[in-house]
């Protein structure tokens, strides 16, 4: 098959960006979407043109760093996948695809497809841990937790935070990955001796990169490739009002 593309291209963040026409040809429509483009960068060396600039690692919808809008969508055409597990074969011969980084001003762009997301990593910072002394794995094992708060805990790690909630929500919000990642935490016992500190600091944490609010309307669990669920943004505005309360009260009291 063949297709077209439409690539955003721009050499850093201080400079202005433009899309730029390639075309992809004689593809497999089993290879993924980085397959292919990894074609388009082999036929750009060899021309002596600059490779177009896009993240991967894992390749196995595991890590997020291949995060991309492809036709206006982050990740593409397919649900509850990653860009790196789209395949040529959602498209068809003749298409033109549209390819272009996550726009969200808490992402800026480093280069062509690629986005700074250290903003997610300093919301992981500010409150993503637990501070109790688990032991080794059979410790942990051994504290007894009910079977519906074990799944809950791990739909919610299962957070690859490839930032896709971002990208598709029109104020650029963080709080579906925020709330997977507080609510991993603060649904078992173990994070609950900092609950209420891990919710006030990543919840500033978020408003301090520069992410907007969240008008819930639910595009950014329509386009998570790990379909976490919105109720989890309903559990943490529902744990940030009870912080905020019950701090509240303990500054009154002294």
């Amino acid at each position: 098959m063949n297709v077209k593309l439409r690539v955003w291209r721009q050499k850093n963040s201080e400079t202005e960006g433009r899309f730029e026409n390639y075309e992809a040809k004689n593809l497999n429509p089993n290879m993924s979407f980085l397959e292919m483009m990894d074609v388009v960068n082999e036929d750009l060396t060899d021309a002596g043109e600059e490779p177009i600039a896009f993240a991967h690692d894992c390749r196995e919808g595991i890590c997020g760093t291949c995060s991309c809008m492809i036709d206006g969508k982050p990740h593409g055409p397919e649900h509850g996948v990653a860009t790196c597990q789209t395949y040529m074969r959602s498209f068809k011969d003749g298409d033109t695809i549209t390819v272009e980084p996550f726009r969200a001003t808490a992402f800026p762009i480093v280069k062509d497809l690629v986005t700074d997301r250290a903003a997610f990593d300093k919301i992981q910072q500010a409150g993503g841990f637990i501070t109790v002394r688990t032991g080794a794995a059979p410790d942990a094992n051994s504290i007894p937790i009910g079977k519906e708060i074990a799944d809950l805990a791990m739909d919610a790690a299962a957070c690859i935070g490839c930032g896709a909630c971002v990208a598709a929500c029109k104020n650029a919000s963080a709080m579906l990955f925020v709330s997977a990642k507080a609510g991993q935490l603060n649904l078992l016992p173990q994070g609950q001796p900092e609950k209420d500190r891990r919710v006030l600091s990543m919840v500033a944490a978020m408003d301090e990169a520069g992410f907007g609010n969240c008008t819930n309307q639910y595009e950014c669990s329509a386009a998570c490739p790990k379909m976490i669920s919105e109720e989890f943004i309903s559990k943490l505005n529902r744990d940030f009002v009870g912080a905020t309360v019950r701090n509240a009260v303990k500054a009154k009291a002294l």
